[in-house]
């Protein structure tokens, strides 16, 4: 009976709350050429409501006319042993844009040019940093979206 006092103490840690950098150590460190990103979200009511979109890129220098960006993926990688989920952008592939004409002394500017494609939306989850592996120079920004809490019926038809 002496160990009565370990059964609560073992409750007790498990009934406290895990940090999303506590789980950091699952995450390998960046291999030479790559950078790790590592986003902690905040803690939410509900947070099956809530996505988070991964945007990457690079701010370089362009026209003020044409839309640019660039090719490549982010790729889901579950690390083994642990089931979590890293991203990991191999490669930033070359820029690509419209083609609208445009004045030859027309000065540029410094954009934000991002992969191409539609939004990479992953799950909110502030439990499990979100880690993201890019090459060096290449910028990882993110954006939270969020549902309306009403819900409304779609008419027959």
């Amino acid at each position: 009976m002496k160990t009565c006092w370990l059964i609560p103490l073992v409750l007790l840690a498990l009934a406290l709350p895990v940090r999303a950098s506590d789980n950091l150590a699952a995450f390998p460190a960046a291999e030479a050429g790559m950078v790790r990103h590592v986003l902690v979200l905040p803690e939410q009511e509900d947070e099956t409501g809530f996505k988070v979109e991964l945007i990457v890129g690079r701010t370089v220098e362009v026209d003020a006319v044409n839309r640019h960006f660039f090719t490549g993926a982010i790729v889901a990688e579950t690390i083994e042993g642990w089931g979590f989920t890293r991203y990991v952008v191999p490669e930033l592939g070359p820029m690509a844009g419209t083609l609208m004409a445009v004045e030859p002394d027309a000065p540029k500017e410094a954009r934000f040019v991002a992969l191409a494609g539609e939004p990479y939306l992953i799950r909110y989850n502030s439990r499990l940093p979100v880690v993201v592996y890019v090459p060096e120079g290449v910028e990882v920004r993110y954006r939270i979206w969020s549902a309306e809490a009403e819900t409304r019926p779609v008419p027959e038809g």
